[in-house]
């Protein structure tokens, strides 16, 4: 029986050396890679996700340190401090799409305080009408099907604000009163939330029948196979997270008589998360902020790849314990990264 292996995993500013974010030596470098080449072999991933690359070339280099062979590579759009996501595979990635604007009908949302902006335009800067690191999507093909695979790296729920002399100055980690605190944090979640319904009108347009609107109809995740992985800043129960999720009244639930049990009309449109599927003796964690793990990481999948019928196996994997973190994120740790993998395994 043919599976499907996926794999998504947060690897915090993978830069080269000579990028400001970037390690100090090539050695330093070089044995970074190596570190999350020898977790990525121990999976052997069909469809390997990442988020904080920086350019291509380390894709490259990580996929030349990998035993496996990834030969097909995509980055999507990044953001200004010039991270993004990409997906690795040995097997043909197809259908691009990278999605940066928001979708239609959601209006540009507060990034910033007005008093940044440039003085000498007319244009409102505090707002954006875009995710701050592009949404790739792409197809794969395993056992005669086509796998949609959509991956995200949504705001960052640590707050950060502008530089408070030159706009071309460093960004803040600490505010100057409580006031900026409070707005920023807002934007924040603002921000997040923007990029979750714009993840989310990706997936509708994914699943919607061919010739309806996108949205409507009852969807088509029971026959076609669609998987999100991300860093999504959120667990599991936050409404950004839900939003992703689509029609409630169903998730991974064995109890007699739950909704995941029978079939309704919010099935072809509804994807589940697998984080519900995590061995209770193992890891549930994804990252460690102040001493307290979290769960921010997450895969989803349609019907047709999670069901009653169908119960996909997942995990969370990681290069070494996870280092806990603080609200400002330039400071060094000893871990190839601040997260941990979360691996999902479907039989098609």
């Amino acid at each position: 029986m043919a599976t499907l292996t996926v794999m998504t995993w947060n690897v915090q500013n993978l830069f080269p050396v000579g990028h400001p974010e970037g390690p100090a030596s090539r050695a330093e470098y070089r044995a970074r890679v190596r570190a999350l080449a020898a977790v990525i072999d121990e999976v052997g991933p069909d469809v390997l996700a990442l988020q904080e690359v920086g350019p291509v070339e380390v894709l490259v280099d990580l996929s030349d340190a990998c035993a496996m062979d990834f030969d097909n590579r995509l980055v999507g759009i990044p953001d200004a401090r010039g991270i993004r996501v990409g997906l690795l595979s040995p097997r043909r990635l197809s259908n691009r799409r990278d999605v940066q604007a928001l979708p239609p009908g959601v209006l540009p949302v507060q990034a910033r305080d007005p008093r940044h902006d440039d003085p000498t335009t007319t244009d409102n800067e505090a707002l954006t009408a875009t995710t701050g690191r592009g949404i790739l999507s792409a197809t794969v093909r395993a056992a005669r099907r086509k796998v949609t695979i959509v991956t995200c790296h949504l705001k960052s729920k640590l707050i950060t604000y502008p530089p408070l002399r030159s706009p071309f100055g460093p960004t803040r980690f600490a505010p100057r009163d409580e006031g900026e605190r409070l707005r920023h944090a807002g934007y924040a979640v603002l921000r997040r939330t923007a990029e979750a319904m714009t993840c989310r009108s990706l997936l509708d347009q994914v699943l919607t029948p061919e010739g309806a609107e996108p949205g409507t109809g009852i969807g088509t995740g029971r026959v076609t196979p669609v998987v999100l992985l991300g860093d999504l800043n959120d667990e599991p129960r936050a409404a950004t997270t839900q939003i992703i999720q689509g029609p409630g009244g169903s998730e991974i639930d064995f109890r007699s008589g739950s909704g995941f049990q029978r079939s309704d009309r919010g099935d072809g449109y509804r994807m589940w998360n697998l984080s519900r599927l995590l061995p209770p003796d193992g890891p549930q964690a994804t990252r460690v902020y102040r001493g307290r793990g979290e769960l921010i990481d997450h895969v989803f999948a349609s019907q047709t790849l999670v069901n009653p019928d169908n119960i996909p196996t997942v995990e969370v994997v990681a290069a070494t314990p996870l280092p806990s973190m603080g609200d400002d994120p330039t400071v060094p740790v000893s871990a190839p990264t601040d997260h941990a993998a979360v691996v999902a395994t479907f039989t098609l």
